[in-house]
């Protein structure tokens, strides 16, 4: 696949012009070219004297690694001898290769500064080789210590010597436990240790274990911790477990911290087919920790657990939580009725009274096949909102193109930022459906709802190696948080395979870019169908949401459920942009599939506000430094969060035959020219923007006064029945260029507000044809005064003049859209481009054809 070639830069002209590498196996009568066309010398080129080259001439991706070597402050230390540095990997089964440090000088008290650039992850480094080649008079040299930082993964290590050549490894920490083998571990700095959770996995009569006591020992500064147990992890004995939580006990310990019975109640839900088969699990998260996924095997109350209206009854035992915030809950999807209707959770400490339970309700599905598709939700207490408490991470994990990429394995992935790090989530299910998923060259995208976790430092990814085709070749990993306004790139590119490269089967990526994206904020729609006969649909919902700051994109309010039965109620989770206070929406559907007519009781929208943000946001904004910034979020982490409520009562129906009771008339004149040609068979759309931000969306333009519409020199007569818009500031005319006869020459649009009885003109007087005029099937429209329309009235009502007046109330954008030049990079598909501003946006309508 690639190979590693250079010099040592010696002799008197070192410098190398490499053509081509040529390698012949003659056993397996191949030849294999690497063409290179690069120069190897430090004064050509990018200075270079080593290289890694693919197959077929690319050079390498290479990794940099930052290294400092510090010569030691002793007489004698420095050298004139060429040094060179081996960098290993943190299993030792990969490693750099010699490299000489070309350009340093090694003199006493010195730090020498190189970056290196290879091929291969190396970082965390498990071990560094450094030498000289002692061939100078002074060769001796006494090397202090070497650091060494990656880019990519953010680690730093240094690798002390304080010796003449010698290599050096990190302290590990030394894990006893009185019933096995003494173990060695490297841990991170945790600070004082408070607790511990030990386990095992297996649930069998035979896999029982008694364990004393644990003592966890540093071994640089001998610091020592104490964790007592003298209990069974056995499915047999005790209380039927094979997980322990273990207070920290010694004299570090200021407060041994008590263990806790927590008594975890779950109520399935009354809805046909709630019940599950599958492995329930759940998690308590506190302000002291959590208690990780407890498998809810022995249940106190019921031998047949989660079933229709069941209330089962759990202890979870686990070192003090303090105030109980959220509980994590799902299943592993196995079983062959495993979705589940999950009512709510109650969790109480083992002594305290009723009156001190918390209620956690979630009244939603875990089902790949129903709802979102989650089977894992975080819930939190009753009187918030998890909708609009979780974040969501949005997960687009892209697999290589390259022989042998795909996997059937189960895919995890875990993500780590400032303020916490989520549980090892499996990826189960996808948002685009794709069937099997991680297959070659293809992205498949996934959605983690759970806890803000802040700023990402990094994620472990990898896959349980089970199926026939295990191996995975992952090629990078996107993840957008609309929440936050960032998108955060995880380059990969390497094989998580027994078999190939490393061996491993997980990895740690850290994030090489983080771009900014639209802020959007997090709202809760609930929509109530009308319990009458005929009142459900099974046409597209869409709503448009209009505040005082603006309005939302059209937004479809659908998911895995059959949605809108008669007298069903279902809510949904949107990210959309923050209109400020919603003052009206607008909500509809396509009329597509039988039985399109839907009769709509109401609507419910809530969104997550801080105290007194409203009127900090209309205080005058001026550039923060980053500690005002930070002092600014710890502040509004601080703010009292409420949930404002902003209700819709409908009660009517949203079809074509029935009773129409909205605010306002407009009636709308269409008018086509009266030349050869002008009369067009396709279908005609129409949206009218008022000056507030409000607009009736698009209306198919389809009862008109006459039976044949839009016939030459003809006018069509359509009524549109809107919230009132107030003045009116343009509108949007297209058609599908559907039918025999497309093109349309259009005249002048005319809408009269019945309820102010006022009359706008919206004159055109171009083609909406794709082989005339600009190709255009779509134009937009802008309000003029009657004397430009009206013959007879001057200069006002010439073509130059009226096109004047256009002119000053619109614009014109020309877009250029380059193709990217990579095999297939083309497209026969219709592409439609929507342009945002500040005001408004052009909106999304396949009529705006590139």
């Amino acid at each position: 696949r690639k190979i590693t070639i250079g010099h040592n830069n010696k002799g008197g002209s070192a410098g190398w012009f490499l053509a081509k590498v040529m390698i012949e196996d003659i056993g397996n009568k191949r030849v294999y070219e690497f063409p290179c066309g690069r120069w190897f010398a430090l004064d050509e080129d990018d200075g270079k004297i080593q290289r890694d080259i693919l197959v077929g001439g690319t050079e390498a991706t290479g990794i940099v690694y930052n290294v400092a070597v510090v010569t030691g402050d002793i007489r004698g230390a420095g050298t004139d001898s060429k040094i060179h540095i081996i960098m290993h990997g943190s299993k030792g089964l990969k490693n750099s290769g010699k490299i000489f440090l070309e350009g340093g000088e090694f003199e006493r008290a010195r730090t020498d500064l190189f970056n290196i650039e290879i091929a291969a992850l190396l970082s965390p480094l498990s071990r560094v080789s450094i030498g000289h080649d002692n061939a100078s008079v002074g060769a001796g040299w006494y090397c202090e210590k070497v650091v060494i930082y990656c880019p990519f993964t953010g680690i730093e290590q240094t690798f002390p010597c304080w010796k003449w050549l010698d290599e050096d490894e990190e302290n590990p920490w030394s894990l006893w436990i009185w019933t096995s083998d003494i173990k060695n571990i490297e841990l991170p700095d945790l600070g004082t240790f408070y607790k511990i959770r030990i386990w095992h996995e297996k649930r069998s009569p035979f896999a029982g274990w008694h364990l004393n006591k644990v003592t966890l020992l540093k071994t640089l500064t001998k610091e020592k911790y104490n964790f007592s147990c003298g209990r069974w992890l056995d499915i047999n004995e005790d209380d039927n477990e094979i997980i322990r939580e273990l207070a920290a006990e010694g004299p570090l310990v200021t407060e041994v911290m008590p263990v806790i019975k927590y008594q975890v109640t779950v109520y399935t839900g009354t809805v046909s087919g709630s019940g599950t088969d599958a492995n329930v699990f759940a998690c308590l998260i506190g302000d002291q920790g959590d208690t990780g996924d407890r498998i809810l095997y022995n249940c106190v109350n019921s031998m047949n657990k989660f079933e229709k209206g069941n209330a089962d009854e759990f202890i979870i035992e686990a070192v003090n939580l303090k105030q109980v915030r959220r509980v994590r809950i799902g299943h592993d999807g196995k079983g062959g009725s495993s979705g589940w209707y999950l009512d709510k959770v109650i969790v109480r400490e083992e002594g305290q009274p009723e009156s001190e339970a918390l209620e956690f309700p979630c009244n939603r599905w875990l089902d790949k096949n129903e709802d979102d598709g989650q089977i894992v939700r975080e819930l939190v207490p009753s009187g918030s909102s998890s909708m609009l408490k979780n974040i969501g991470y949005h997960i687009s994990v892209k697999t290589g193109d390259v022989p042998g990429a795909s996997s059937d394995s189960r895919v995890f992935i875990k993500l780590y930022g400032e303020r916490a790090d989520t549980s090892k989530e499996t990826l189960l299910v996808s948002d685009n459906d794709l069937g099997n998923y991680f297959e070659r060259g293809r992205i498949d995208i996934f959605t983690l709802d759970t806890m803000d976790i802040g700023k990402i430092n990094r994620l472990l990814i990898g896959h349980d190696n089970v199926g026939l085709r295990c191996g995975w070749f992952l090629a990078s990993i996107q993840i957008s948080i609309p929440v936050h306004g960032k998108l955060y790139i995880f380059p990969c590119n390497r094989w998580l395979d027994k078999d190939e490269a490393d061996g491993k089967v997980e990895v740690e990526v850290y994030p090489s870019e983080i771009l900014p994206i639209e802020k959007l904020i997090n709202y809760e729609v609930t929509v109530i169908t009308g319990d009458m006969r005929n009142a459900g649909t099974n046409a597209n919902v869409f709503m448009q949401m209009y505040g005082e700051t603006g309005k939302t994109e059209l937004l479809i309010l659908k998911n895995r459920s059959n949605n809108y039965e008669r007298g069903a109620t279902e809510t949904f989770k949107i990210e959309a942009t923050d209109v400020g206070k919603i003052y009206k929406i607008r909500i509809g559907h396509d009329g597509a599939g039988l039985g399109d007519g839907w009769f709509l009781e109401s609507v419910t929208i809530k969104r997550l506000m801080l105290k007194g943000m409203e009127t900090e946001k209309k205080k005058k904004k001026k550039k923060k430094s980053s500690e005002e910034e930070e002092e600014a979020v710890a502040a509004e982490e601080e703010r009292e969060e409420v949930i404002e409520v902003y209700s819709f009562p409908a009660h009517r129906w949203l079809a074509s035959d029935e009773e129409d009771k909205e605010l306002n008339t407009y009636e709308v004149h269409v008018i086509t020219a009266d030349m050869w040609g002008a009369g067009t068979d396709a279908n005609v759309y129409l949206s009218i923007y008022g000056e507030g931000g409000g607009d009736t969306g698009g209306r198919h333009l389809q009862r008109s006064n006459h039976l044949n519409k839009f016939e030459k020199g003809q006018v069509d007569i359509f009524t549109v029945k809107a919230i009132n818009l107030g003045v009116l500031k343009k509108l949007r005319i297209r058609h599908d260029n559907t039918g025999s006869n497309p093109s349309w020459f259009l005249e002048i649009v005319e809408i009269i507000d019945r309820k102010e009885d006022i009359t706008y003109y919206f004159p055109c007087q171009r083609w909406l044809a794709v082989e005339e005029d600009d190709g255009q099937v779509c134009r937009e429209l802008v309000p003029v005064d009657e004397a430009f329309v009206k013959k007879g009235s001057g200069d006002e009502g010439s073509p130059a003049s009226l096109g004047l007046e256009q002119k000053a109330k619109s614009t014109t954008y020309i877009v250029t859209v380059k193709t990217g030049d990579k095999k297939h990079s083309g497209t026969d598909a219709n592409v439609f481009i929507i342009l945002y501003g500040t005001k408004d946006d052009t909106g999304k309508n396949p009529a705006w054809a590139i």
